[in-house]
C-alpha cells in the first residue's frame, strides 16, 4: 500500500502563527471589547494547551475570576473580531510560511500526493494564510480542508482528523500527518495516522512520544533541517517527499 496523502496541521506547522498573529489578534480584540487584560508571550504559550480560540479565552476567564465573566455569545463576538483582526494581518502578508513548507507542498504535488488539511482554527484563518503566502489559487492545492468547528471534539480528539479521511475515502494507512504540537500528535494517532513533527518555540517542551521524526523545521537547501528525535537524532536534513516516504515506510 503505497503514501497517498499528506495531511497538515496550519498553526505552527505550515507557518509560526501563534505568537506574533494570533496573540495579536487576541489582544486587539481584548482592546476592542475594553476587556482589562491582555495575553503577554508566555502566557498565550500556556493556554496553548487548550486547542480553539473561544475555548482558549474561557479556560483562561475561568482561571482568572477577577475579570469579567463573559458569556459565550460575548466570547464568539470577540473571538469574531479577533478572527477579522488575525486576516487583516495575512491579507497584508506579514507572515511567511515555515521553512521548507512551500518547497515540499510543490514536491508533493509533482509526485501526485493528495494534500489535504486537518485544524482546529477558523476556515476564514485557513483561507487568509494560504492565500497571502501561497497566491489566490491556494485553496485548490488541497483536496479537503478540515477547519474550524466542523467536528464536535477539537484535538487532541481525533475527530478532525477522521472527518479528513472520511472526505478523502482513504484509510489512515495511506496517509501521514505532518503536526507540530503535542496535542495534534495525541489527535493524530487517534486516527491512526503516522506522524512527523516540526516543533516550534512555543511546543519545544512537549511530549512527542510516538511521532516518526520530530524536526526542528522541514529545511532549505542552504538551511537543512535538524532531526531532534528519531533514528537519525542530530542529524542535518532537507525533508523531502523521498524522506517521508522513507520514514513512513518504516511502519507501514
Amino acid at each position: 500500500m503505497p503514501l497517498r496523502a499528506l495531511i497538515f496541521d496550519v498553526d505552527g506547522t505550515l507557518a509560526d502563527t501563534e505568537r506574533d498573529a494570533h496573540r495579536v489578534a487576541f489582544n486587539q480584540a481584548f482592546e476592542m471589547a475594553e476587556l482589562p487584560f491582555r495575553w503577554d508571550v508566555p502566557t498565550y504559550g500556556h493556554y496553548l494547551k487548550v486547542t480553539g480560540g473561544k475555548e482558549r479565552l474561557r479556560t483562561f476567564l475561568n482561571e482568572h475570576p477577577q475579570f469579567p465573566q463573559l458569556s459565550d455569545a460575548d466570547i464568539a463576538s470577540i473571538h469574531k473580531h479577533k478572527t477579522a483582526h488575525y486576516v487583516a494581518m495575512m491579507d497584508a502578508g506579514l507572515l511567511p510560511l515555515r521553512p521548507g513548507v512551500e518547497r515540499l507542498l510543490n514536491a508533493a504535488q509533482d509526485a501526485s500526493l493528495i494534500l489535504a488539511i486537518a485544524t482546529t482554527t477558523t476556515p476564514a484563518n485557513v483561507e487568509s494564510l494560504l492565500k497571502s503566502t501561497l497566491g489566490t489559487e491556494a485553496l485548490s492545492r488541497f483536496h479537503t480542508i478540515g477547519a474550524g468547528d466542523i467536528v464536535p471534539h477539537k484535538k487532541p480528539a481525533p475527530d478532525i482528523y477522521q472527518y479528513v479521511l472520511q472526505q478523502l475515502g482513504l484509510d489512515a494507512a495511506e496517509c501521514l500527518a505532518l503536526e507540530d504540537s503535542e496535542n495534534g500528535l495525541r489527535s493524530a494517532m487517534a486516527a491512526e495516522l503516522a506522524t512527523v513533527i516540526t516543533q516550534t518555540d512555543y511546543t519545544e517542551e512537549q511530549d512527542f512520544t510516538g511521532a516518526l521524526r520530530v524536526l526542528d523545521q522541514l529545511g532549505e537547501p542552504h538551511a537543512p533541517a535538524q532531526i531532534l528525535q528519531g533514528r537519525e537524532s542530530g542529524q542535518s536534513i532537507v525533508v523531502d517527499v523521498d524522506t517521508l516516504q522513507q520514514w513512513w515506510s518504516e511502519v507501514r
